[in-house]
């Protein structure tokens, strides 16, 4: 029986491990792994290519509009990372404070994150920044006597980043806010009675010297998560500047491109499983240089 039991566990684990194997070899690791091969050849229209075209996917991706779009982007994430960290941050700490209703406010503010991002899109589309003539937003800017404004349709000036990231905060702060309240509920009460006794004054100075250096790793972890984020945008993008004749050029995130590059008329999935493997690329480049810069994962002194 001893020697048996090693035996029983074992393949108890494989019965109950295999089938996630199965699930992550099929549907993850076996379509990364194609399409890498496919970024190597012209296959255009076909899976199946047989013309070798070596580093040539990557050298047109890296020199036409998505390297623009990856420009963009960028520099969209200096902007939507650093908001989202202090709006979550602000009110993670404003709601960890208030005596009465704290879980309705956790609620509220939480709400948003369970909504589809499609949907959202069209809320913001549809009633707040409609058209030119309608739209709560033109509303609101008809009682202050300002002219209205083509929210999404004219790229200069560049309104459409407006709805563009209200909408993305909207969507998004509750996740993170609800990370940095499980941060703050962390943080022992001795070492504000201490910072107290030793004379510290409540607001800013124990915010600067206990609670925040306390939420360091909650705060990595929006910063890497968030900027992830960003440069998977998809949805909201799509929805909110997509027309019936396409999309336009200008705002358009990477996965937009590839989407219309590689699923689109074309078909081109060369040049598609490049920029998709550049962008993974990117993504994991930046976050390492974060995490470092940040120091994720170094032991605490």
């Amino acid at each position: 029986m001893t020697r048996r039991q090693p035996s029983v566990r074992s393949a108890a684990f494989w019965l109950f491990v295999a089938p996630f194997l199965i699930g992550l070899l099929i549907f993850n690791y076996i379509p990364i792994g194609w399409s890498a091969y496919l970024s190597f050849f012209d296959a255009q229209g076909t899976v199946t290519p047989d013309t070798f075209v070596g580093l040539s996917n990557y050298a047109d991706m890296l020199t036409g509009p998505f390297a623009q779009s990856l420009l963009t982007f960028s520099v969209f994430a200096l902007f939507i990372v650093p908001l989202t960290f202090a709006l979550a941050l602000g009110l993670a700490v404003a709601v960890n404070r208030i005596r009465f209703a704290r879980t309705f406010f956790r609620s509220v503010f939480f709400l948003p994150t369970a909504c589809s991002y499609v949907v959202a899109a069209m809320v913001w589309k549809l009633s707040l920044f409609s058209g030119v003539r309608f739209g709560l937003a033109n509303t609101v800017l008809d009682w202050f006597g300002q002219d209205p404004v083509a929210w999404l349709s004219n790229p200069d000036p560049p309104w459409y980043w407006v709805v563009l990231v209200t909408a993305r905060l909207w969507l998004q702060v509750g996740f993170y806010m609800i990370l940095f309240i499980a941060g703050l509920q962390r943080i022992p009460d001795s070492l504000y009675e201490a910072a107290f006794v030793d004379g510290a004054k409540p607001g800013w100075q124990v915010f600067r010297h206990i609670t925040f250096p306390q939420l360091r790793p909650t705060s990595i972890a929006v910063l890497l998560l968030s900027l992830i984020a960003a440069y998977q945008a998809f949805d909201e993008f799509y929805n909110l500047l997509g027309t019936a004749r396409g999309y336009p050029d200008f705002g358009r995130p990477p996965l937009v491109y590839l989407y219309y590059l590689a699923l689109g008329q074309t078909q081109d999935y060369g040049h598609g499983s490049a920029g998709a493997l550049i962008l993974a690329l990117l993504i994991a480049l930046v976050t390492l240089a974060q995490g470092r810069l940040l120091g994720f994962g170094r032991q605490e002194a």
